[in-house]
C-alpha cells in the first residue's frame, strides 16, 4: 500500500477517524441517491468501518507513552550484545531465519520466505543519524543482493538520512516500533 494513499493515512489516524469518514459517506449516499439506489451505495462506507476496526485494534495493542519509556529504559540498560540478541530473538519470534553478520555494514541477515533483509542496529543508541550509516547499509544490501534493508534507530533521522531511507526504500525502527516488536515477541516483558 502507498505510504500516502487514503487508507494509509487512515490506517495511521486515531480510528474514529475512519468511522466519522464511513458515516458521513453513508449519510451523504442517503441523502444524494435515489431511494432504490441509497442502500448500495451506504454499503460503499463498509470499507472504511473495516480500516477503523483495524486501525482500532492495532492502537488498542500499542503501548502507552510510559510502556515505550519503560522498554526502551530496559533496552539501554543492555550491553551491546545483549541488545543484539534481543533484537535477533525478536524477529526470530516473527518467523525469520537470523544470522549474525561480522565486518558489514548490516548486524543480521534476516531470511523468510526466499526473501533476505538486512538489518543495522550498531548505532541505533544515537540521538541523531546522519546518511552516512544508510549509504553503508543500502551498499550492503547490493553487495548481498538483499530484497530489502532495516535500519533500527531510537534518534531522530537527519533531513537527508530521512530523503534518502524513503528514495532507496529503507525501513526505519523507530523506538516505539522497536518496544512493540520486543514486547510481542516476549523479548521484554508486558508489563
Amino acid at each position: 500500500m502507498a505510504p500516502n494513499s487514503l487508507f494509509a493515512i487512515l490506517l495511521r489516524s486515531p480510528w474514529w477517524a475512519s468511522l466519522a469518514l464511513a458515516a458521513a459517506l453513508a449519510l451523504l449516499a442517503r441523502a444524494l441517491l435515489p431511494e432504490r439506489f441509497a442502500a448500495a451505495g451506504m454499503l460503499g462506507s463498509f470499507p472504511f468501518v473495516i480500516i477503523a476496526a483495524v486501525a482500532a485494534a492495532r492502537q488498542w495493542r500499542a503501548p502507552s507513552a510510559t510502556q515505550t519509556a519503560q522498554a526502551l529504559q530496559q533496552l539501554n540498560t543492555m550491553s551491546s550484545r545483549d541488545f543484539g540478541d534481543a533484537v535477533a530473538a525478536a524477529w526470530r519470534a516473527q518467523g525469520h531465519d537470523v544470522q549474525l553478520l561480522k565486518g558489514s555494514a548490516a548486524d543480521l541477515e534476516l531470511s523468510k520466505s526466499g526473501r533476505v533483509t538486512l538489518l543495522a542496529f550498531r548505532r541505533w543508541k544515537a540521538a541523531s543519524i546522519g546518511i552516512e550509516p544508510l549509504r553503508e547499509l543500502h551498499a550492503a544490501q547490493l553487495r548481498q543482493d538483499a530484497s530489502a534493508s532495516i535500519y533500527v534507530a531510537s534518534g531522530a533521522l537527519s533531513d537527508k538520512a530521512q530523503s534518502f531511507a524513503k528514495q532507496m526504500n529503507i525501513r526505519i525502527v523507530d523506538a516505539t516500533e522497536l518496544a512493540l516488536l520486543m514486547r510481542s515477541a516476549g523479548v521484554l516483558p508486558k508489563a
